[in-house]
């Protein structure tokens, strides 16, 4: 049972006080050294961080759970509980508790949650961190996101099917929503989301508005875009609000806020973000894009380069602005070589923008910041250099800000602690107080060797000493043998068997100086070093900006490395429907592969005129998804600005990307194998463009075969489209599959064009050739697949046997399309006919080996076939008739 409030100490008074204000974070109570958690709260930590769980008042029937951990391992243990998705709230001690005389004052500081968390070791250098607000407003969602620790802050408005795109592109570590309408938000958007509820004034419009322009200083939000974006502001107040809730007031790096525009950009859905593995690869051990191309040197490169994965353009002419910086790189190679050299120096300078607009830089952090605003005036004089104009205009916008660049080389030391309170911060010559302390610290014990030899030739006290002691400090200690020699100014202090211990004003004063000298020069250096961090404030608006240029110029740099390294090529972007790609290659599978190995590369060709759907067949294992795959990822790269794995390509616009490839239980949510193949084929075929790129691979595995083949019949001719829907949208479309019915199709659709992968068998055994030629294939080989995947000899030798019969079974079973279907455009998947294998029977059939239509007596047949009679043993043919009487049932 909790004690009662008038049983507990003021202490726990204190911290019940506080917790109450964030009922649901687990609470750190600065206590001392310490930081210190109570009740429910030692529990929960003492799981998470491995702790031991103790009691306050040992032994009382009362007593509180307690755990804790010293103050200077909160970066060690704060990751942990926010990683196990607990809210923290940090209570710290708000005055010195040597200056006070009844309970030290506490506060919360902070509360950390997933999504405003701004320490390094809870963040990750490469990714952003979005706390992301949803305000479900009238006739439009409203979306915001902001990653608080580099001060990017976005918001706009759509669709349900925009706000989730948005979502699952910048997958925010946390989502802001409305309480009253919890319901609603979970019945349209992923479970999976780390979510928290607040109240409805947090979302009103009015006062979002009015908090934007005050915190930006502006009388209309009209200058950033976003004034009709009536819902996106009520988001975007709603972090504000949460911002403050959270104890973040010192936010003055969020100096902007953008339109989230995604109608410029290529959407790609969830699923084909996650099939194409772009960011990550679907299987441990494997690989992503990303992970592919990725040789940027600074963190905020890292992250743009995800967000370009992300968002490739749509826009011709900005693509082929990429471009240009790219071949540049390319050919350049002094240049490439400085620039990455550069690179390599410059630390992460929006989250060190945030850092010192919260006052939470560290010297070393500052001392980093110097040293890439170095970096970044050799990058403006190197590429204002260069004969490439799209480099020289993003040189010219570069600001080394030198005036503060140099204040800090000069007022922070090159060997600067990571903590002000180890001291040595703050270099010689910029405060003259401040050097004659250090003097004095340093030259202390030769100045009181001085003072003795001085005192002793003055006294003749040959014997002279200077000491020290906590009971009255530094003492002059005269032997017995020299007693009446010490001058009547010195004071008598200690008296001794051997000797006596005198103090002089002069050495009082100069032991009030030397023992206050280190206190003074903490204060010193740490009021240098507050003025130096508000005046670096003024600039965060200029380091934004060259942090935006670096990150940019890094992911440029990085296309050029990979394109360079990979041996890729420069693609022709126009705005044309034409796919060509002359010798594509997978870019991860390629970059995987052994020394030595080299990958078979293939052409594809699709437009919206004559070739607009190519029906892929052929074996298992043949390298049909990766084609399939291969062709998405180089029409991505090269909509990126990067050049492509391929000799040469030809990318007509792409706005949309879909795949639906592979096959996968939702188990959680309920949905079958073919539910989610029919839910991911649905949202494709509800927002394809003309200008879309479609790619199925093994629709329809997820059910029946009969089933299957109808609804792939079907699809296709949706895509196709037909006399009766000339409004089709004629999408530009890869199927691969091994419905090989779906080869006719050919020859009544004019844009369908059948294509295999092609194999060659060499004694016996199928060797993949890997190679797309035209024509269809009637072929699979899964067997084969089985037998090198190491299936036992038996089941393979079964399944040719059962295979054999199917096919003969097969022939001519199929019905063809009338002759009035097919002039009436309306073909539809052919009925497929085939008869089953006999059921094996509970009961010994009648032993016929003249018509052998049952497995059953096949496999009496080969047992039989198989025995070596001439040489069999009477036990042995015993034991072969009992094994074949089990072959029967009986």
């Amino acid at each position: 049972m909790a004690k009662k409030a008038d049983e507990l100490t003021p202490m726990m008074r204190q911290f019940r006080e506080l917790k109450s204000k964030h009922p649901d974070a687990l609470l750190l109570f600065r206590c001392g050294d310490f930081y210190e958690t109570y009740c429910e709260d030692a529990e929960i930590a003492s799981k998470i961080l491995h702790m031991t769980l103790t009691h306050r008042n040992k032994g009382a029937a009362q007593g509180e759970a307690m755990a804790g951990f010293p103050y200077h391992a909160l970066d060690t243990h704060l990751p942990k509980l926010i990683r196990a998705g607990q809210r923290v709230a940090i209570c710290d001690q708000l005055e010195d508790p040597k200056k006070t005389k009844t309970l030290v004052k506490r506060g919360i500081t902070e509360l950390v949650t997933p999504g405003v968390a701004m320490q390094d070791n809870v963040l990750e250098n490469k990714e952003n961190n979005f706390l992301c607000a949803v305000h479900l407003g009238r006739g439009a969602v409203g979306i915001a996101f902001l990653d608080i620790s580099t001060g990017e802050f976005l918001c706009g408005e759509g669709s349900y099917d925009y706000a989730i795109k948005a979502i699952d592109n910048f997958q925010p570590k946390e989502v802001l929503l409305e309480r009253r309408r919890r319901n609603e938000f979970f019945s349209r958007f992923p479970a999976r989301l780390c979510t928290y509820e607040l109240d409805d004034w947090a979302f009103a419009e009015e006062t979002a508005e009015k908090g934007l322009c005050d915190h930006f200083a502006v009388k209309s939000l009209k200058g950033f875009g976003i004034d009709h974006l009536k819902n996106g502001i009520a988001a975007a107040g709603a972090i504000m609000n949460y911002l403050e809730f959270t104890e973040h007031k010192m936010l003055g790096h969020i100096t902007s806020i953008s339109r989230l525009d995604t109608d410029n950009y290529v959407r790609l859905d969830t699923f084909t973000v996650r099939s194409l593995e772009l960011l990550q690869p679907m299987t441990e051990g494997g690989a992503s894009l990303l992970g592919i191309i990725d040789n940027t040197a600074t963190a905020m490169g890292g992250r743009l380069l995800r967000r370009w994965l992300l968002f490739p353009l749509k826009d011709v002419a900005k693509i082929v602005e990429r471009q240009n910086v790219v071949e540049h790189f390319f050919r350049a190679t002094d240049l490439r070589a400085t620039v990455s050299e550069q690179l390599q120096s410059i630390a992460d300078l929006e989250r060190i923008t945030a850092k010192i607009s919260t006052l939470r830089v560290n010297p070393r952090e500052l001392r980093s910041l110097a040293e890439a605003l170095r970096a970044v005036e050799v990058l403006r004089t190197e590429c204002l250099a260069s004969d490439n104009n799209d480099l020289i205009a993003l040189a010219r916008e570069l600001d080394p800000c030198p005036e503060m660049r140099d204040r800090i080389l000069r007022e922070i030391n090159p060997e600067t602690p990571v903590q002000i309170s180890k001291g040595n911060v703050i270099g010689d010559g910029v405060d003259a107080e401040l050097d004659d302390l250090r003097l004095l610290h340093r030259d202390s014990k030769d100045y009181l060797l001085k003072l003795q030899a001085e005192e002793a030739e003055k006294t003749g006290i040959l014997s002279l000493k200077v000491g020290f002691n906590n009971v009255f400090g530094y003492y002059l200690e005269v032997r017995n043998t020299y007693r009446d020699n010490v001058p009547e100014t010195w004071v008598r202090k200690q008296t001794l068997a051997q000797a006596e211990r005198y103090i002089t004003p002069e050495l009082k004063a100069y032991e009030e100086k030397i023992l206050n000298a280190e206190t003074r020069i903490a204060e010193i250096e740490q009021r240098v070093y507050d003025r130096l961090l508000r005046d670096c404030q003024r600039i965060v608006v200029r380091i934004q900006r060259d942090a935006a240029l670096v990150a940019r110029l890094d992911c440029l740099l990085s296309f050029a490395l990979v394109s360079l390294h990979r041996k890729y090529n420069r693609p022709v972007i126009n705005d044309t429907t034409a796919l060509t790609i002359k010798a594509g290659r997978h870019p991860v599978i390629e970059a995987r592969m052994d020394y030595g190995e080299v990958y078979v590369p293939n052409d594809i060709h699709l437009d919206t005129e004559s070739q607009q759907i190519m029906m892929i067949t052929g074996p298992n294992m043949a390298g049909k998804s990766a084609l399939l795959r291969q062709t998405a990822l180089i029409t991505l790269l090269a909509q990126t600005g990067c050049f492509v794995p391929a000799e040469s390509a030809e990318i007509g616009i792409v706005d949309k990307v879909f795949t639906r490839v592979g096959a996968s239980d939702n188990i959680a949510a309920g949905e079958s194998t073919f539910m989610v193949e029919m839910t991911e084929a649905s949202n494709i075929l509800n927002n394809i463009t003309a200008r879309s790129l479609v790619i199925f691979d093994e629709l329809g595995r997820g059910t029946s075969t009969y089933d299957g083949i109808s609804i792939a019949w079907a699809i296709v001719e949706y895509l196709h489209g037909s006399s009766d829907r000339p409004s089709a949208a004629h999408p530009r479309t890869l199927f691969a599959t091994h419905y090989h019915e779906l080869n006719e199709m050919a020859e009544r659709f004019p844009r369908i064009h059948n294509f295999n992968i092609s194999v060659a068998e060499e004694k016996g055994k199928v060797v993949f050739l890997r190679k797309l030629v035209p024509g269809g294939s009637e072929h699979s080989f899964g067997i084969h697949v089985a037998e090198i995947a190491g299936m036992p000899a038996e089941i393979v030798r079964r399944a040719n046997i059962i295979l054999k019969k199917l096919e003969e079974k097969g022939n001519g079973a199929r019905n063809s399309l009338t002759s009035s279907e097919q002039s009436a455009g309306t073909a539809s998947a052919p009925a497929v006919v085939s008869e089953g294998l006999p059921e094996r029977k509970g009961t010994a059939p009648e032993l016929s080996f003249f018509q052998l239509e049952d497995p059953v007596l096949e496999q009496i047949r080969d047992a039989l076939l198989s025995l070596d009679v001439d040489n069999l043993t009477p036990i042995q043919a015993l034991n072969k008739l009992n094994e074949i009487k089990g072959i029967l049932g009986n």
